[in-house]
C-alpha cells in the first residue's frame, strides 16, 4: 500500500509506516536485555554469590517493583519536558551501561569457616548495574510505546495490527532472549548471558539511532525553547538528565535496603488511594463516579494476579532449579530457560484469543471486563495447583516431570491473556478523561507493587541451601508445594471473589464493557 507523502513521510513498508519496525526492533532488543537478564537474577545471587533464598528473593523483589514503578516517572518526564525521542535514547544508554555492567562477576563467593567470604566490590557493581537498567527503563518502556501510536492517526485501521506487531517483537525478544541467555549464563558462565543481554540491547539503541529519521518527527520534546532554559548555569535538557543519573544513585542504594523498598511501596499505595477515593467523591458526577470506581476494584485485583504470575523468575525458577528434571523431548533445559515458555505460549496463543473474543463478541457472549479478570485470575492461581498435584508424583530421585512447569506457565498465560490486553484498554474506557494518564500510572504502580509482594510470597518455600544447593530435595520439594498449594486456593477464592461482584461492576460500568 502507498500513501502520498509529504516532505517528512516515508513510503510505508509491509503496509505501515516504517517507524513502526524501527520501535518494533528497538522493543525487540530492549526485551532481549531484560528478559535475558530476569531470569538468571535469583539463580546468579543464590549459586555464585551464595545469598540465601530470602535475601536473593529480597534484592529480586526491589529490583522489580522499581523497575516496574519507574516508568511512571520517566513518562512524565518525556510527556512534559524531554519528549519521546530523547527519553529513549537517554534509557537505551543507561541500559546498555547497566546490562553490561552486569557482565562483571569479581570473585565468586566461598565459604569458610568464619563463614560466607563475598566479593564486596563486584556486589556493588552488581548493584549499580541493576540501579542503571532501572532507570533505563524508565525513560525508555513507556515512551517507545507512545511513539508508536503517534505514528497513526486516530482513526486510522492500521493501528491496532501495528501494535499486534509491536507486541510480538516484544515477545520475540523475550523468548530468545531466556532460551540464549539462560544457556549462556547456566552453561559457560554468568557474565556470557549477562553480556549478551548487553549485547542485544546496544543492537537496540543502534538501531533506534540509525532510524530515528523514519519516525517523522514524531516524539519530539514539546517546547525546544523550554529544554533551553537555564536552570542555575546548566539548560533545563541537562538538568533532567544529571537528575535522571542523581536517581541511579538513590536507586542503587534503595534496592539495598529492600524493606525500606516496602515501606515506601505502601505509603505510595496508600496515598494513590487515598487520592483517588477523593477524587472519585468528590470531583466526579455519578456515572463517572461508578466507573472510576469499578477501575479502582480491577486495578486492586491485578495486585493478586501479578504477585502469582511474578513467581516466574523466583520461587518457579528455584523450583525448576531443584525441584523438576529439567529435560524435555530428550533436551536438557537450564532452570532459567524454562521462562520462556511464557512468551511462547503468548505468540502461539494471543491469536487465538483475539479470534475467540471477536467471535464471542458477534454472538452475543464475549465475557465482560470484570468476568474477564477474574477468570485470569483464577488460572494463575490453577497454574500452582498444576504443581502442586504434580509435585505428588516425584521420580526416583526426589524431583517432578518438567512437563508439570510447562503446564503451570500455560495457565498462567492464558490467564495472562483474559486479563492484561483488557486491562490496559479498561484504564481508556473506564477512567475521566482528564485523570487517564493518573490512572494508568496507577496500573503500573500496582505491577510494582505486586512484584515486591511476589518476592515476599517466595520467602514462604525459603529452604537452608549450602553453596547454592539444598541441603535436601525432598524438604525443599515439599516447601514448594505447601507454597504452591497456597497460591492455588489464593487465586481461586480471588476469582471467584471477583465473578460474585461482577453483576454489581458490570451495572456500575453503565453499559461500557
Amino acid at each position: 500500500m502507498t500513501t502520498t507523502l509529504t516532505q517528512d513521510r516515508h513510503p510505508d513498508f509491509m503496509g505501515h509506516p516504517p517507524g513502526l519496525f524501527i520501535c518494533f526492533g528497538t522493543e525487540l532488543w530492549e526485551r532481549f536485555s531484560f528478559y535475558g537478564m530476569k531470569y538468571l537474577l535469583l539463580l546468579y545471587l543464590t549459586k555464585y554469590h551464595l545469598f540465601s533464598d530470602e535475601a536473593g528473593l529480597g534484592v529480586l523483589g526491589s529490583y522489580a517493583a522499581l523497575v516496574y514503578a519507574m516508568p511512571v516517572l520517566g513518562g512524565l518526564i518525556a510527556d512534559r519536558y524531554l519528549g519521546m525521542r530523547r527519553a529513549v535514547i537517554f534509557g537505551g544508554l543507561l541500559l546498555v551501561a547497566g546490562h553490561l555492567g552486569m557482565a562483571f562477576e569479581g570473585e565468586q563467593a566461598r565459604e569458610t569457616s568464619a563463614g560466607i567470604v563475598r566479593d564486596d566490590g563486584a556486589l556493588q557493581i552488581f548493584y549499580l548495574s541493576l540501579a542503571l537498567i532501572v532507570m533505563g527503563v524508565g525513560f525508555l518502556k513507556p515512551n517507545i510505546s507512545t511513539v508508536v501510536g503517534k505514528l497513526y492517526a486516530d482513526d486510522d485501521p492500521r493501528r491496532d495490527s501495528g501494535f499486534t506487531i509491536f507486541y510480538m517483537g516484544i515477545n520475540i525478544g523475550a523468548f530468545t532472549a531466556t532460551l540464549l541467555c539462560g544457556w549462556l549464563g547456566e552453561v559457560y558462565g554468568w557474565s556470557y548471558g549477562f553480556g549478551a543481554a548487553g549485547i542485544g540491547m546496544l543492537f537496540g539503541l543502534a538501531l533506534f539511532l540509525w532510524g530515528k529519521r523514519f519516525l517523522e518527527g514524531h516524539g519530539e520534546a514539546p517546547s525546544e525553547d523550554v529544554l533551553a532554559k537555564k536552570v542555575g548555569p546548566i539548560k533545563l535538557e541537562t538538568a533532567l538528565y544529571l537528575a535522571g543519573i542523581a536517581g541511579v544513585g538513590v536507586v542503587w542504594q534503595l534496592i539495598q535496603i529492600t524493606a525500606v523498598v516496602g515501606t515506601v511501596l505502601n505509603i505510595v499505595a496508600l496515598l494513590t488511594l487515598v487520592g483517588l477515593l477523593w477524587y472519585i467523591f468528590i470531583r466526579c458526577n455519578s456515572i463517572e463516579r461508578d466507573r472510576m470506581l469499578v477501575l479502582v476494584v480491577l486495578i486492586l485485583s491485578t495486585v493478586v494476579f501479578w504477585a502469582l504470575f511474578e513467581q516466574a523468575a523466583g520461587s518457579m525458577t528455584l523450583f525448576a532449579d531443584r525441584g523438576t528434571d529439567k529435560t524435555l523431548f530428550g533436551i536438557t533445559l537450564t532452570a532459567s530457560q524454562f521462562g520462556a515458555a511464557n512468551a511462547f505460549f503468548i505468540f502461539t496463543l494471543a491469536p487465538l484469543f483475539a479470534w475467540l473474543w471477536t467471535s464471542l463478541g458477534r454472538r452475543g457472549l464475549e465475557p465482560s471486563t470484570p468476568l474477564k479478570f477474574a477468570l485470569g485470575i483464577a488460572q494463575a492461581g490453577l497454574g500452582f495447583g498444576a504443581l502442586a498435584y504434580g509435585a505428588q508424583f516425584p521420580n526416583e530421585l526426589g524431583v517432578i516431570s518438567a512437563w508439570w512447569l510447562v503446564l503451570a506457565y500455560l495457565l498462567h498465560t492464558t490467564g495472562e491473556l483474559c486479563l492484561s490486553p483488557v486491562g490496559l484498554s479498561a484504564v481508556t474506557k473506564l477512567s475521566v478523561p482528564g485523570v487517564v494518564g493518573v490512572m494508568m500510572g496507577a496500573w503500573f504502580l500496582a505491577s510494582a507493587y505486586s512484584s515486591y509482594v511476589a518476592a515476599e510470597l517466595a520467602t514462604l518455600a525459603t529452604s537452608p541451601t549450602t553453596g547454592g544447593v539444598d541441603a535436601e530435595i525432598a524438604g525443599s520439594l515439599g516447601g514448594y508445594t505447601e507454597l504452591f498449594g497456597q497460591l492455588l486456593w489464593t487465586g481461586l477464592i480471588a476469582g471467584a471473589l471477583l465473578i460474585l461482584i461482577t453483576p454489581w461492576l458490570k451495572r456500575l460500568m453503565h453499559g461500557v464493557r
